[in-house]
């Protein structure tokens, strides 16, 4: 339906209904507004999220269990899925609420322009209304002054005591009257005929083409309305798919979760690569005891061994029973942390070896760029002598220098990695051996290992708790591996100190006897065998294992501070 047929006299309900149009127009845009504003807060707090939980460290230092890794896949993935609320965010900013708020100020625009035409069409309309209104008055008072006349001069045409000029007079002033009266009638009749024409152009031309302008760009911004609804359902429906693909990723990386993997990864881990301590030997005090047939005693030792042996074996100190030591293995505290050094060396034997193997491979591929860098110079550089107008040769060969000069770092690099990993590879094999050797030594009984982790000759201690904390595996030397340490005259020069954190009773042959908290000096490093030749207050020279003290080196000597 035409609003210029059918509300031909409602401007004013017309001039507020568009008004609510756009007023409503700029509401919707405002809800816009407020939801992409909602999208950007959920995307920032999501990344922000993401940001706070993803790891700080380096890649060397991440952990690779699969949960682990999982859960950063599923931390990417919900990076992702703040990405698409920003997309979001920004359909809703670009194709809707920007769309609007252009589309609003063209709205008032128009409308002020067609609301200021019918006001114009209007004003004329009263103009030629007043002009009509007015020759009416006129020609109203004219026919008045006429009939006043006209009395008159019939009142003294009448009357007999009237002069002939008085006469004259008010037939004249009748006359004029009556002439005025018919020029005021004509004007009042053109007057009247104007403004019916004007008013029937102004409800049948003018009015209608106004209202339809109006009725027009109402429709218009109906229509702008139900595209920007469409618009804000696309802007979240695009997304869908991707979102979906951050989910699907999300899942994946929750099947990705491994438990037998995590339990090796700890194994590759943890790994020191140490043996588990051997067994001790079992220690004969009555090899001194004369066998005579009239006391009818007989040696505790069994027969087997004995024949076995054939020697007495390893001294012990009688002083010095085996300690109640504690091991502690830090598994819910916090180890103290080494210095790292450039060779490992703070490692232990297998995790220095993953390590300098690592770093090799890293070396090997940075070569490896280096030369792909120099063979592309290198064919530059034969372009541009046969071509001489593409390039200067000669101005490659810094760059190749240079390349070169980092190549020979790499390799010196990788050789001396290699060194150190051939030589823990030599010390594992060589302990490996010394320990099959030492185990040969001792064929007498075993002590028993503890609930507690330590460790006993007497089976009635088996039920006993003695110790609050056990101590570290030892190292397993050969009892004859320390004999010759000791052969020069000249003591060695004191290098550092250490205290002991737990007791070792020193059974083997150059090994001391320590008590928990006592200081030593240390004069020779441990070698990677696990050992540390210390000197005692008294003067007395030995080996010790560097897993139960705790070592500080003198400033002067090699090394630092050191933990194991």
């Amino acid at each position: 339906m035409s609003w210029g047929t059918e509300l031909w006299d409602q401007f004013d309900n017309l001039d507020k209904h568009t008004q609510w149009g756009i007023d409503f127009l700029e509401r919707y845009a405002k809800f816009v507004k407020e939801r992409l504003d909602i999208e950007q807060n959920y995307a920032k707090q999501l990344r922000n999220l993401v940001k706070k939980y993803c790891p700080k460290r380096s890649k060397d230092e991440e952990p690779r269990f699969t949960s682990c890794l999982s859960f950063y896949s599923i931390l990417n993935e919900l990076n992702d899925y703040a990405g698409q609320r920003e997309v979001v965010a920004e359909e809703m900013a670009h194709k809707v609420y920007g769309e609007l708020m252009r589309y609003g100020q063209d709205l008032k625009a128009e409308r002020k322009h067609h609301l200021q035409e019918g006001r114009k069409a209007q004003q004329y309309l009263d103009h030629c209304w007043k002009q009509m209104d007015n020759s009416k008055r006129k020609f109203e008072r004219e026919c008045k002054e006429a009939e006043k006349s006209q009395v008159t001069y019939e009142r003294l045409d009448n009357d007999i005591n009237a002069t002939k000029s008085e006469v004259e007079k008010a037939k004249a002033q009748f006359y004029l009257r009556t002439h005025m009266a018919d020029e005021s009638k004509n004007e009042y009749a053109a007057q009247l005929q104007n403004f019916n024409a004007e008013q029937w152009k102004h409800f049948n031309n003018a009015i209608p083409h106004i209202f339809k302008n109006l009725q027009d760009m109402d429709e218009r911004r109906t229509v702008k309305l139900g595209e920007t609804y469409r618009n804000f359902a696309e802007a979240e429906r695009r997304v869908i798919p991707i979102i979906s693909k951050c989910l699907e990723g999300m899942v994946s990386a929750a099947k990705a979760v491994d438990e037998r993997r995590d339990s090796t990864i700890v194994v590759e881990s943890f790994k020191s690569g140490f043996e588990p301590p051997g067994d001790f030997p079992f220690e004969d005090f009555s090899q001194n005891l004369s066998r005579t047939g009239s006391d009818g005693t007989i040696s505790n030792t069994p027969k087997g061994d004995r024949d076995r042996d054939g020697a007495p074996g390893p001294r012990s100190d009688p002083k010095h029973p085996m300690s109640r030591t504690k091991n502690k293995l830090w598994l819910f505290g916090k180890k103290p942390k080494a210095p790292s050094l450039e060779d490992f060396s703070h490692l232990p034997p297998e995790q220095r070896r993953k390590r300098l193997q690592q770093r090799i491979d890293e070396l090997s591929k940075e070569l490896q760029k280096e030369m792909d860098q120099r063979d592309a110079l290198n064919k530059m550089k034969d372009v541009y002598e046969k071509n001489p107008q593409m390039g200067d040769p000669n101005s490659l060969q810094p760059k190749i220098s240079e390349t070169i000069c980092n190549m020979e770092k790499l390799r010196s690099e990788i050789h001396k990695n290699e060194t150190w990993l051939s030589e823990v590879e030599g010390k594992q094999s060589s302990r490996g051996d010394r320990r099959h050797s030492a185990d040969n030594h001792h064929h007498t009984p075993q002590g028993r290992e503890s609930p507690e982790g330590s460790y006993t000759d007497d089976t009635s201690q088996e039920h006993h708790t003695p110790h609050h904390r056990s101590s570290p595996p030892q190292p397993n030397p050969d009892p004859h591996e320390f004999d010759d340490e000791f052969d020069d005259d000249d003591p060695l020069p004191v290098i550092g100190h250490c205290k002991a954190l737990y007791s070792f009773d020193g059974q083997n042959e150059g090994t001391l006897v320590i008590a928990e908290d006592e200081v030593l000096y240390i004069i020779e490093e441990d070698k990677g065998d696990g050992w540390t030749r210390a000197r005692k207050q008294s003067g007395e020279e030995g080996y010790v294992p560097t897993s139960y003290v705790e070592i500080t080196l003198e400033k002067n000597s090699k090394g630092a501070v050191t933990y194991i």
